[in-house]
């Protein structure tokens, strides 16, 4: 991908923040629709736009579930060692499977549980691990490896094969991970680069092709990522993407995360309705907006730049 004129320190923070944010903001928002159809969202909600929770979990109004948690967990690792290391990932992912989080996906459970009991820090290849679990907490690397896509691919793999050691999964995080760096580097929707890359993108990789829409929202990572392409190329503000992207429902909070993400990097924190930063648990909006700038700022090439 070409590279893009680095904005200032303020204008990366800002929508390195809106990614985070963004994330978690989708996962609340998207957990109260997971594994209904469209059909059931318009019955129960006409159009759902409100954070309130409930859900097949049973949310509180403004609770995140497993996307954010894993994601918060892998820039605790980062932020506690002082840099990568993929032990500290694991050793944070086993901390939080221990304290019994309220959803946990069966491969991501699997990984960690082998992790646990024998120290493994990479998954078998399998066909069964091409779910969403590893893309849907790939951010934190994202933002710490702004600046090198040499570090991103690397890292972003070697997060996913915790849990999931599958090409399709494999691919997907490495290009989502470069559209969150245009992103943050100040790249637009539209007809900009983020549009332009991500058709060359499905050109190479046809299992993604998002148009015309099949319209699955599953937590395999191909229905994921079309999911997520649709909306956020067929939407000019962060609202519509989001909303269009949850009322899908299917894997929902997935969907709804990875979608907020992307669109929060776009648009910024600015961008994000303040009905909905007001519902956000306080607790987990302080701490992904303090690791969104600690992730930035200690980025080995940005922080090189600096020196």
């Amino acid at each position: 991908m070409q590279s893009v004129r680095i904005p200032d320190r303020k204008q990366i923070v800002d929508k390195a923040k809106g990614a985070f944010v963004g994330l978690a903001i989708g996962d609340a928002l998207g957990a109260t629709t997971e594994f209904m159809t469209p059909q059931e969202i318009k019955l129960q909600y006409g159009v759902h736009k409100q954070i309130i929770g409930k859900g097949w979990l049973y949310l509180k109004a403004g609770q995140v579930t497993d996307d954010t948690e894993m994601s918060i967990c892998i820039g605790r690792a980062i932020q506690k060692s002082k840099g990568w290391n993929l032990s500290a990932v694991a050793e944070e992912f086993a901390d939080w499977v221990k304290g019994r989080p309220i959803d946990v996906g069966s491969t991501c459970a699997r990984g960690i549980r082998n992790y646990i009991l024998h120290q493994t820090l990479e998954v078998k290849p399998s066909r069964w691990s091409a779910g969403n679990g590893a893309l849907m907490r790939m951010l934190p690397v994202a933002l710490y490896t702004l600046g090198s896509e040499a570090l991103l691919a690397q890292y972003v793999v070697e997060q996913a094969h915790l849990t999931h050691n599958n090409p399709l999964s494999d691919t997907a995080c490495i290009f989502f991970g470069r559209l969150l760096h245009e992103a943050m580097m100040g790249a637009e929707l539209g007809l900009g680069p983020l549009l332009m890359h991500t058709k060359s993108f499905v050109n190479e990789y046809p299992d993604f092709c998002y148009d015309p829409y099949p319209g699955k929202s599953s937590a395999f990572v191909v229905d994921t990522v079309q999911t997520v392409f649709h909306f956020l190329f067929s939407t000019d503000n962060f609202e519509d993407c989001l909303i269009g992207t949850v009322n899908q429902g299917g894997d929902a909070d997935t969907t709804g995360a990875l979608v907020g993400m992307l669109a929060g990097a776009v648009y910024g924190v600015e961008g994000i309705p303040k009905r909905w930063l007001k519902r956000l648990d306080s607790r987990v909006y302080s701490e992904v907006d303090e690791l969104a700038e600690y992730l930035v700022d200690h980025s080995p090439v940005l922080s090189s730049l600096k020196d």
